[in-house]
């Protein structure tokens, strides 16, 4: 079986009939309306690869003085992910790009003259959380692996927010999701949240420019789970009617 394997795939079929049975007790969370100026938290995942271009360049998209803090959710040994997130947060840094200047960072640019503090108050997070599944592992290695991913996800998602603020808080107020597997594990954490009632980031899963005819095994696993689902060709669309289609968007 592709990855996630039978064990993520039979976590996922439990969360999703915890879904349908309290869906009146925990509904989805309502997106907040906020003000041009209202900053929000966002963390992405970047699944190596195709799949860290397709979602840097929807990251890339975003007005970076509105959305922070930024966390970009990258998998163990994925060093060429983590150096491109950088990249990209240095060629946003720029003054020039930032005409209209809104945030705590740049108030105090404003103030001190001090771009390394400015820097230092517009922080960027990389986190790194091992992989369901490495490239050709063994069937019989998953499980413990995909266990291992799942831990450290709910230590991020749900633990650590509980330490450091001494009381929940989301990682993010969105998470933006395009595959591959492990991406599985974060929708999983933060389901557990909604389980027992804390804050959890609105999930946005972003269907590959690849995937034309079909779904991705990803897709159509978290599909049902994630608040809004997206799709970048129309034969998808009539495929998956509960999808959005907005055209092409990397």
């Amino acid at each position: 079986m592709e990855y996630p394997t039978f064990l993520l795939l039979s976590l996922a079929v439990t969360l999703l009939l915890v879904r349908r049975t309290y869906s009146l007790t925990l509904p989805r969370p309502e997106a907040k309306r906020r003000s041009p100026s209202e900053p929000c938290s966002f963390a992405v995942f970047l699944g190596s690869g195709g799949h860290t271009s397709e979602a840097l360049a929807l990251v890339a998209a975003l007005d970076f003085s509105r959305y922070y803090p930024r966390t970009y959710i990258i998998s163990e040994g994925d060093s060429l992910s983590a150096q491109k997130a950088r990249d990209l947060e240095a060629s946003k840094s720029k003054i020039a790009e930032f005409p209209d200047v809104r945030t705590d960072a740049y108030r105090l640019l404003e103030t001190t003259g001090d771009v390394s503090q400015a820097s230092a108050a517009a922080q960027y997070t990389l986190l790194t959380i091992p992989r369901a599944r490495r490239v050709h592992q063994s069937l019989l290695a998953t499980p413990p692996a995909a266990l291992y991913s799942l831990a450290s996800c709910i230590y991020h998602v749900t633990i650590l927010p509980l330490m450091r603020t001494g009381r929940s808080t989301p990682l993010a107020e969105v998470l933006l999701l395009n595959g591959p597997g492990t991406c599985l594990t974060l929708c999983m954490a933060a389901y557990i949240n909604r389980f027992f009632g804390l804050p959890s980031p609105r999930l946005i899963y972003v269907e590959s420019f690849a995937r034309v005819q079909s779904l991705s095994l990803s897709g159509k696993l978290l599909r049902p789970l994630v608040d809004r689902f997206l799709v970048q060709w129309p034969e998808l669309r009539k495929l998956c009617p509960q999808a959005e289609y907005r055209g092409w968007l990397v």
